[in-house]
């Protein structure tokens, strides 16, 4: 049986590199520092789960949000947002499944996406 999809996008290498190894052994997964890469990929599928930090490069992370957040296809798609910025995730709360403040613990991080995946 093949592994849903993970898009992770962060623009801090060592965070990304993090992310996608907490996931692995349960998500398919493509890792993205920029928001507009992450958001051109998203034309072309549709993630179980979204990793995202707020401050990107490209594309903001609410932009990103925002394109999840519209269309019917991603009703399914959780996204867990990453941040550092508490101001920015109140913000952004009610359109992400979960907001989690950096540093994340990647064990809090795994236990996070397989709630949502079942």
């Amino acid at each position: 049986m093949s592994k849903p999809l993970a898009l992770v996008v962060e623009d801090d290498p060592l965070q990304n590199q993090i992310f996608a190894l907490a996931l692995k052994d349960s998500f398919e997964i493509e890792t993205f520092a920029d928001g507009s890469h992450a958001i051109a990929r998203l034309a072309e599928v549709t993630p179980k789960l979204v990793i995202l930090d707020i401050n990107l490069p490209g594309a903001s992370g609410a932009q990103v949000l925002e394109v999840i957040r519209k269309e019917k296809r991603f009703h399914t798609t959780r996204v867990i947002l990453a941040t550092a910025n508490s101001q920015e995730a109140e913000f952004l709360r009610e359109k992400s499944d979960i907001v989690l403040l950096k540093p994340i613990s990647p064990i809090q991080l795994r236990e996070f996406a397989e709630r949502m995946k079942a």
